[in-house]
């Protein structure tokens, strides 16, 4: 620790702190336009400059390491006014005209440092000359008029993200933010997550759907969680007359710290979906509109004849982007009264029923958490294309590869990461086990195994059934092992033999040990964790049954699903929106959209989290918990509460916390 004394003010900060850190400490504001906490300090802007006692000219308070017994001062004259020359060059440098900027108003970090400094003009004329917009891509454009060059977009691209897709052209005043050496954004590598648009301290990147809808002071802002997917991403919720403004990341939030995928930031404000606002009955052979007590009396009337008739009686799924509470209820309902024998979810078993399986074995969490992927020094991803899926995971592997990180690909098709992969594997779906086994083969094979784990196979018969050659496994078997912390990150397409294979590669390349996992499952949708530990894990097979219940929520109805329930009699679906899903129906319950009401979720992590509404639902329209509520008391059962009890009865892959 060391002592530093600013405005007089002395305190203790941990050896490294830069003195801009330390004024925070303090509770001391320091203006800044190119710093952001996430990022590594840079020191363009000059607006943080500090005068330090002993130093000959000011030095910049993001990038000056305190040092014990340092003197500073925040707000001499000879500070306050290298800032307002240094705002004065700003404002003239581009054509920075407010009252037509669509951030200022509060907005803006460079406007709200002009006010901080008591500025009502700029002494300078600006530059007049015009910079080139770019409005290419579907969320976001590009102004260089607003460009202030603090590069906080660049860093965050390639720090934060691993995208690396802006960059500047030209020199000084001529410079000019572009994508990859020239592109148009939505012609370029840019992966739509809107981390450049969240750092932007200025109207020079924004995001097209939410520009002029409401300033931060005419705006709510909501805390909660994204439930596009199971890495369960700290959001803040920005609405304004119950509509939809524009959501950021939550820098603080464990799981993602900060980071975004377009389904988390930007899909949510482009949704084209037809939306369900009443309930709706089949009559004669139409839907037609209904009360909420003649479709759930249409349901309960159904239900009834077919309880307790396992094989002909009523086949259940819910989404597994439910709440924890409506999956409990959910369960309640259907697998105690009315003892219906397929009651699961719609990620329909398979990794979840194989993870199960495996957790029962083993009586113990066997799966990490992504801080391991985080620190990882080697990464391995099987059955998985994390710019697809989970894509704020695949930002974490991504930014950590410039620094000389090994990554192994084994999918059963191309990935967004073969590119960047130090080794790459594509198996026939069948071959998984075999991929795996080989490469444990190897890593025995090369003396690299640690555990005494001993293959099933030999590494000429796993390299004969998968084509691979017995140099590429061994390589790709000293790039892991070779790491003091390799991770793996897996995805659903393990059956119990692949995973029971790969708990023990992790094992072997030292993933995997008595004090530590970096083992990660990405589980598959947003409560899959919960879904599971209710034991909504079997496959969804109608064979026989009289009648069926669809909590779709949210959900998209697969082609499979649609299919398998053609045949069923009677097919009731809650729904927030329409499809062929509920096009089939013979009763539809409208349901709430995810920011309309309130829950909890279990991420990938196991880390218990609560979504928060930011939106009233529409006037008819219930959450999807008091729905399934609804049903169950007219069916005359009375579900408990203990949603959260329950979801530890049983011993999970990953630990519940």
């Amino acid at each position: 620790m060391v002592n530093i004394t600013i405005d007089g003010k002395t305190i203790q900060v941990p050896e490294g702190t830069t003195v801009l850190r330390a004024a925070e400490m303090a509770g001391i504001s320091i203006p800044t336009l190119c710093d952001h906490k996430e990022l590594t300090p840079y020191g363009g802007c000059r607006m943080c400059v500090v005068d330090v006692e002993g130093s000959r000219t000011l030095q910049t308070s993001c990038t000056l390491p305190a040092s014990n017994n340092m003197v500073v001062h925040t707000d001499t004259q000879k500070v306050i006014e290298a800032r307002k020359f240094v705002l004065t060059l700003l404002f003239s440098e581009r054509n920075h005209f407010c009252m037509y900027c669509q951030v200022s108003g509060g907005d803006c970090e460079l406007q709200n440092a002009a006010y901080h400094e008591g500025m009502t003009h700029w002494p300078l004329q600006p530059d007049w000359k015009g910079y080139p917009m770019d409005a290419s891509h579907p969320y976001i454009i590009i102004e260089n008029n607003r460009c202030i060059l603090c590069r906080r977009c660049v860093r965050a691209c390639g720090e934060l993200v691993g995208n690396f897709t802006l960059g500047f052209e030209d020199r000084g005043a001529s410079s000019n933010l572009v994508a990859d050496y020239g592109l148009p954004l939505g012609a370029s590598t840019c992966v739509s997550c809107g981390t450049c648009v969240q750092v932007c301290p200025t109207g020079a990147i924004i995001d097209r759907q939410s520009a002029y809808h409401g300033r931060e002071t005419q705006v709510q802002h909501t805390g909660s969680i994204c439930t596009g997917c199971s890495v369960g991403c700290g959001i803040e919720v920005l609405t304004r007359d119950n509509h939809l403004v524009r959501i950021e990341g939550d820098w603080d939030a464990p799981a993602n710290q900060g980071l975004l995928c377009k389904m988390g930031r930007f899909e949510p404000l482009d949704e084209k979906r037809e939306r369900l606002f009443t309930p709706l009955v089949r009559r004669n052979g139409a839907l037609r509109t209904a009360t909420w007590d003649e479709a759930v009396s249409a349901i309960a009337d159904h239900f009834r004849p077919l309880v307790g008739k396992p094989g002909n009686g009523v086949a259940a799924a819910a989404s597994s982007r439910l709440s924890a509470e409506a999956l409990y209820v959910f369960k309640q309902l259907f697998a105690g009264g009315l003892s219906s024998d397929i009651v699961t979810s719609l990620d329909e078993g398979g990794a979840l029923a194989s993870a199960a399986n495996l957790t029962a074995e083993s009586a113990q969490p066997y799966e990490g958490t992504l801080e391991a992927v985080r620190t990882a020094d080697a990464v391995l991803t099987v059955g998985v294309d994390l710019t697809k899926d989970h894509e704020v995971a695949g930002f974490f592997v991504k930014r950590t590869l410039p620094n000389g990180v090994k990554l192994v690909v084994v999918n059963p098709e191309p990935t967004g990461l073969d590119g960047q992969a130090d080794g790459r594997f594509i198996y026939g779906k069948k071959a998984l086990q075999d991929v795996l086994q080989g490469l444990l083969a190897a890593a025995v094979e090369a003396g690299v195994a640690k555990g005494g784990i001993e293959p099933m196979l030999s590494l000429e018969t796993a390299a004969a059934r998968t084509g691979l050659s017995k140099e590429k496994l061994v390589e790709a078997a000293r790039m892991l092992a070779g790491g003091r912390r390799p991770a793996i990150l897996f995805g659903s397409a393990l059956d119990q033999a692949a995973l029971a294979s790969l708990v023990d590669l992790a094992k072997a390349i030292g993933a995997v040990d008595e004090l530590h996992s970096a083992l990660i499952s990405t589980k598959g949708q947003a409560n899959a964790v919960a879904a599971a530990q209710y034991q909504l894990n079997r496959p969804f097979a109608v064979n026989g049954h009289q009648a069926a219940f669809i909590a779709l929520g949210e959900d998209q109805p697969s082609q499979k699903l649609v299919q398998s329930l053609e045949k069923v009699p009677f097919l009731a679906v809650q729904a927030t929106y329409a499809s062929q899903l509920t096009a089939r129906a013979d009763v539809v319950l409208p349901a709430a959209g995810w920011a309309e009401e309130d829950g909890h979720f279990v991420n990938m992590e196991g880390r218990i989290q609560q979504a928060h509404k930011s939106l009233v639902p529409p006037a008819g329209v219930m959450t999807n918990e008091a729905t399934l509520q609804a049903l169950a008391a007219l069916m005359g059962i009375l579900p408990d509460d203990r949603w959260e009890e329950a979801l530890r009865q049983q011993v999970s892959a990953v630990t519940i916390a």
